[in-house]
């Protein structure tokens, strides 16, 4: 029953059509709401055979379907997303908190599909045609006015606007009984996915007698009565008992169709044994919802009421057990060690526990359990499946662990294994456990660039969760040795190398170009996007490039090269900049170039004061070293003024070079070296009237280069055990990252380049992070100029890294360079999108 001043009663019930008779769809006029509301939760599932008939107008090229909860504070609503507004949820636009307005509803009645499950006749039901997201909730002042209460709201007690669903929700549109997680197939996801027993089966259970089992069949029995046509194995279900113990257990596997109606399209797969020899158990459908859960690698299962086939895509000799919830109704219990005869009970899981020092002789393929200190816990991402579908997406994330065998830490990059409670407890100074991982390992790579990743059995155990009381690899000696180094280490020590979230490239790419493209041929990898390779036309030129720093954006460092324009719009403007600025990011960043108009620099170090008001500009010369420092903005003008402060060029006498004292940010512990990197810059409160002309010099330029900041997503943060979890929902999927000046990013300064393209002008602004140890295992030895920089894509690990002002001394090396740019794209939510230097490689003719 919705409350007297529900929005959507006074909206929608405009909207209503009239009842239509049996197997007539309704007709109705779209509603615009006005006013806020707030999405409380977003549903995917995939759609069915019958979904189309919710969507005669819509041509549905996808296979997902959004049922989206909404409120306005007084009550709640369940709306179907129309498909053509989905991408505002691939995006990451449309989110669970998301404020909406201009909001249009059409109803459409549920006898259009009365065998749909929750959307049963006689209950209205309404899709969601158009929507305005607006850029963020209103402020706790502004929601009086807004009219969607926030604050301490419990959306859960809110009533329902119609009429109260039965039981638990279940989608609108398809004939589905559970929802798919937002951003993969293989978790599972809403509360249907219970952890207890079904009620018969645990009173079955309880009927048992206490004494020792046995089992009445054993998998030997089961495979030779199979294999020699026995027709009460064979034909129909058997009803004999089989005690067995988990070794492996799968992944669920989603295989839902558009074009079959199946209400839970889920198997999920055991590998159990007995003493008599291993077969694998298949879960099918609701059986996965009921047991899959609860079922661990190590437990003692009984089963009953089961059918026997031909292994799938097996040897012709091997059998699988197929267990599912009807033709029959299997019966599944689990049974303590205690209750099973001793001479009937099953082997222990095999574990094969790998140090670090023993995979650096592994050969590729090989598959292996490892243990360890969780130092680095990168960001979630996803990529396009490769199984041949093409549509699915999967996600996964980068571990680092250490235990203590060698230097070379153990990358891990783990997919999603159906554990999401697992995966969110993969923080740092976690001691973690992954199961049946695969070694991979290039052939053509001489150096240490392997790394681990899923098989279809992988699993994953960490601290804070019991798990590791549980599992019978506590045992063993691998196990007990990485424990014996674990308690000789020190919080602190972990703590000043643990990160979490940020870019993570692994294995890095060549630092050759010719290296890197035999690697792109072997492996025939779509991750790197390359904006200019061989045969394409010649190389971009790095018409721009700028050193930031975090939280000190209003103060940079660039050089600029005058060779080559800087836009396709402003031939006239400087080609080449390079500056330092922060990761403080706007409301909307972007990383497209910018069309601004930019000014040139001043052309030599004489001493020049204009005054402040001044618009004068000067012939540049060849390069210029500056540092930026913006005025307030002036909002009447519409645009924002800058000051900007000369520096002199890289051959001006030490004794003639100023300084600059910059103030540091409170907590801000790395300010130092930022200051230490930029002492010859003038300081910004010396006085105008100082009689040493050459000490300073200034000009008024009406607009900074304009650079869009670095993404919060992209830098790691230092990792922060009081605040882990506002750290972790951050990097999650789907996280929001508004973390700016509460964490320490490292690094905390970055570089931006932009690059022209020569064969037609188009500009794009890269993030490069040469200083960035987390993408790289191995140690790099170069000289430290600007074209081993960029092609390593790092420092030299066997000298001290060039500060930013020596870096932008050397900044003229890239006059006219043209490149090969090995770029790392990632989207990150909205208009966002992550553009990675990772590799540049120079060009010669």
């Amino acid at each position: 029953m919705a409350a007297a001043g529900c929005v959507f009663h006074r909206i929608l019930t405009r909207s209503r059509p009239s009842r239509p008779g049996p197997n007539k769809a309704s007709s109705s006029s779209p509603v615009v709401c006005r006013e806020f509301l707030s999405v409380v939760d977003l549903q995917r599932y995939s759609r069915d055979q019958g979904s189309s008939v919710y969507f005669p107008q819509a041509v549905l090229s996808g296979e997902d379907l959004y049922d989206v909860t909404l409120t306005d504070g007084d009550c709640r609503l369940r709306v179907t997303l129309d498909p053509c507004l989905n991408r505002l949820v691939e995006r990451n636009v449309l989110q669970p908190g998301s404020v909406l307005r201009n909001t249009t509803f059409i109803s459409s009645m549920a006898a259009q599909l009365p065998e749909c499950p929750g959307a049963s006749e006689g209950r209205d039901s309404y899709r969601l045609l158009g929507v305005e997201v607006t850029d963020g909730a209103p402020a706790e002042e502004e929601e009086e006015e807004d009219g969607v209460r926030r604050v301490d709201v419990d959306w859960d007690s809110l009533p329902w606007f119609g009429s109260e669903p039965a039981g638990p929700l279940v989608p609108l549109r398809a004939n589905r009984s559970v929802f798919l997680p937002l951003w993969n197939n293989v978790d599972y996801s809403g509360e249907v996915w219970r952890e207890a027993p079904p009620p018969e089966e645990e009173e079955e259970d309880d009927e048992e007698e206490q004494e020792a089992r046995r089992p009445a069949v054993t998998v030997s029995e089961l495979r030779d009565s199979f294999l020699s046509g026995r027709r009460g194995v064979t034909r129909g279900a058997v009803q004999h008992q089989l005690i067995v113990r988990i070794i492996n257990k799968s992944h669920l596997m989603y295989y839902g169709r558009t074009d079959r109606n199946c209400e839970c399209p889920y198997k999920a797969v055991l590998e159990v044994c007995d003493r008599t020899g291993s077969v694998c158990v298949v879960l099918w459908n609701s059986v996965c919802v009921s047991w899959y859960c609860r079922l661990k690698p190590g437990d003692i299962i009984s089963l009953r009421r089961y059918r026997v086939k031909q292994h799938y895509q097996a040897e012709p000799d091997d059998i699988e057990i197929s267990v599912n919830s009807r033709n029959p109704a299997a019966r599944i219990a689990i049974l303590p060690e205690s209750s099973v005869s001793p001479e009937c009970l099953p082997g222990e899981p095999t574990y094969s526990f790998h140090t670090s020092k023993e995979l650096l002789d592994r050969p590729h393929g090989v598959v292996c359990d490892v243990i360890g200190l969780l130092t680095f816990s990168g960001r979630s991402e996803r990529i396009r499946s490769k199984d041949g579908r093409g549509a699915e997406l999967l996600e996964y994330r980068w571990l680092r662990l250490e235990d203590g065998t060698s230097n070379q830490p153990i990358m891990v990059k783990l997919f999603s294994t159906s554990q999401p409670e697992s995966h969110q407890k993969l923080l740092p100074l976690s001691v973690v456990v992954c199961s049946r991982l695969k070694l991979i390992r290039s052939a053509d790579r001489t150096d240490a660039s392997f790394y681990l990743t899923n098989t279809t059995h992988t699993q994953v155990y960490c601290t804070g969760l019991g798990h590791h009381s549980e599992m019978s690899y506590r045992k063993l000696r691998p196990v007990r040795q990485f424990l014996h180094w674990l308690r000789s280490q020190e919080d602190g020590q972990v703590l000043s190398r643990a990160l979490i979230g940020g870019f993570f490239i692994h294995p890095t790419p060549a630092v050759s170009l010719e290296t890197y493209m035999k690697d792109r041929r072997v492996e025939h990898s779509s991750e790197p996007s390359d904006w200019s390779e061989p045969g394409r036309g010649p190389g971009p030129l790095c018409v721009m490039c700028r050193l930031s720093h975090v939280s000190q954006e209003d103060r940079c460092l660039f050089w600029t090269d005058r060779a080559s324009p800087l836009s396709p719009s402003s031939p006239s403007s400087p080609s080449s900049l390079l500056s330092k600025s922060s990761p403080r990011p706007p409301p909307s960043p972007s990383l497209s170039s910018s069309s601004s108009p930019l000014l040139p620099l001043p052309s030599t170090p004489r001493s020049f004061r204009p005054p402040l008001s001044s618009s004068s500009s000067f012939s540049p010369t060849s390069s210029a070293v500056s540092q930026l420092t913006p005025r307030p903005l002036d909002h009447s003008a519409g645009r924002k003024s800058w000051k900007r402060k000369q520096l002199l060029p890289a051959e001006t006498p030490k004794k003639r070079r100023p300084s600059v004292t910059l103030q540091p940010e409170q907590n801000n512990k790395t300010v130092i070296l930022f200051e230490a990197s930029m002492e010859f810059l003038e300081n910004a409160n010396t006085d105008e009237d100082d009689n040493d002309d050459d000490a300073s010099s200034f000009v008024t330029a009406p607009l900074l280069p304009a650079f869009p900041p670095v993404a919060m997503e992209t830098l790691p943060m230092r990792y922060d055990h009081t605040h882990r979890e506002e750290q972790a929902a951050a990097v999650a999927m789907g996280g929001k990252a508004s973390l700016a000046g509460k964490f320490d990013f490292v690094p905390e300064d970055y570089y931006t380049l932009r690059l022209r393209a020569l064969s037609d002008g188009v500009m794009v602004d890269v993030i490069f992070l040469p200083h960035s140890s987390s993408s790289s295992t191995s140690l790099l030895h170069h000289s430290n100029t600007w074209t081993s920089i960029l092609s390593h894509g790092a420092f030299s690990s066997h000298t001290p890294a060039p500060s930013p002002a020596d870096l932008i001394a050397m900044a003229a090396q890239l006059a006219n360079q043209r490149l090969v740019c090995v770029l790392e794209a990632c989207h990150l939510g909205g208009a966002r999108t992550e553009l990675i230097l990772s590799r540049a490689f120079h060009l010669t003719d």
